[in-house]
């Protein structure tokens, strides 16, 4: 009888001081270096987003924020190591609309859920795509290049950073808008598709402003459109492809921050309020601005219903 009154009253201590201990932990974090996992290879638009606010981060919250690169299936690989990480704010993930958007309706056998296994921290960024092919392809506009789609049907190959990527959902929906059939080559990031294109070893891709942008200037790939409605502030002599010949034709590109489902709202908040004051830096909103990004920010709920929004669309 008194061994038992001993356990229950051990154990009532125990869960007593539960809320405690979870508000030390809050209170104290970090107290060690913080790993973000970025889902693509290293040198495409999310892991540069992601190394332009590791340093601001690491300085705002005082411990290191160490860059991961875990590429493959469309940013499934990267996205379903974080889902099943701590929920202790010590490991984040850079999602984008093709983790948390398109995945969902391309992966039969997703091994996470946005919704479920995510706390949103916050939206970091907004760009549009832009539509590169290679630099001998017989086509300068977006029309000529429907032209040539057509007569050259099931003959052009696209580059894309992997099954349900943004880009491989722009380029699906540039063909069903233009009547035309080409063909995907599924890569693990923008870098070894970018590497293709310019040697010639496919036709075309849907990329980021920040990866395909130099190239262009360069003149090593051609650019055909922006994939927005307006032009961008970064490239405003850019047509874009809706008034090129396919009108209404608009995919959007976002990266949010987020953390494992069940991560201490205090510690969600401290990332998101250190996130908001590094993209209200003067020197990261040039940085964003030079390679076609657009600070977002905001609160969490903000990240919560673009994430969701995705999803129904």
């Amino acid at each position: 009888m008194i061994d038992h009154l001993v356990k229950t009253f051990v154990a009532a201590l125990w869960i007593a001081a539960l809320p405690l201990v979870t508000v030390t932990a809050a209170s104290t974090f970090p107290d060690r270096p913080i790993k973000i996992v970025v889902p693509f290879t290293a040198g495409g638009a999310v892991d540069v987003v992601a190394r332009i606010l590791a340093p601001k981060l690491s300085d705002l919250l005082g411990q290191p924020v160490i860059i991961e690169n875990r590429g493959g299936a469309g940013g499934m690989v990267g996205a379903g190591s974080v889902a099943k990480a701590p929920a202790d704010g010590y490991t984040l993930l850079v999602g984008t609309v093709s983790t948390h958007g398109t995945n969902v309706s391309v992966y039969a056998n997703l091994d996470y859920d946005p919704v479920r296994d995510f706390a949103p921290i916050v939206l970091v960024s907004q760009s549009p795509l832009m539509m590169v092919a290679r630099r001998n392809l017989p086509a300068r506009s977006v029309s000529e290049f429907i032209t040539l789609a057509r007569r050259e049907s099931g003959k052009l190959s696209y580059g894309s950073y992997g099954v349900g990527s943004i880009n491989q959902f722009a380029a699906e929906l540039f063909n069903m808008m233009a009547q035309t059939q080409t063909n995907h080559v599924p890569y693990r990031g923008s870098a070894p598709a970018l590497t293709d294109l310019m040697s010639g070893q496919i036709d075309y891709m849907f990329d980021g402003v920040s990866t395909s942008m130099g190239h262009v200037r360069s003149g090593t790939i051609r650019l055909l459109g922006i994939a927005s409605l307006a032009r961008t502030p970064v490239m405003p002599e850019a047509p874009t492809i809706a008034e090129s010949g396919l009108p209404g034709f608009d995919v959007p590109v976002w990266f949010g921050l987020f953390a494992p489902a069940g991560t201490n709202p205090a510690i969600v908040d401290a990332i998101n309020k250190a996130t908001n004051a590094a993209l209200a830096m003067p020197d990261v909103k040039e940085s964003f601005a030079r390679l076609g990004f657009e600070p977002a920010g905001g609160s969490a709920d903000v990240l919560a219903r673009k994430m969701k929004a995705e999803i129904e669309k």
